[in-house]
């Protein structure tokens, strides 16, 4: 059963951008899109660098800033490779935007 964590509050999100996280061990990376809060691990699983904050959002697909790989935020997977990201479910309960942390603490990419 995950563990949900507060993350940081709503009004620090801005619609349209990526922000980064260090939360218990993991990197995150959060995205305001239409009123509704993605949360991903921030690690590109091409290259393993915490970068997907950064990267350029088009809808829900963000570009990787460093080699260009795709990904669509609402599902996790890849738009040209077969990779996918680590999501995590996000509940926001008045300003505080939480996260669903997993029990062990791994990277999904080790």
């Amino acid at each position: 059963m995950a563990n949900f964590v507060k993350v940081t509050e709503r009004t620090v999100l801005r619609e349209g951008k990526g922000h980064a996280f260090t939360v218990e061990g993991r990197e995150l990376a959060l995205f305001l899109i239409s009123g509704t809060v993605h949360a991903i691990e921030n690690i590109c699983p091409h290259q393993h660098i915490p970068v997907l904050a950064e990267g350029e959002l088009e809808g829900t697909i963000i570009t990787c800033p460093m080699h260009g790989w795709q990904f669509d935020l609402a599902t996790g997977k890849s738009v040209n490779a077969s990779s996918r990201l680590t999501q995590y479910e996000v509940r926001c309960e008045g300003e505080n935007v939480m996260v669903a942390m997993p029990e062990d603490n791994e990277a999904s990419w080790w």
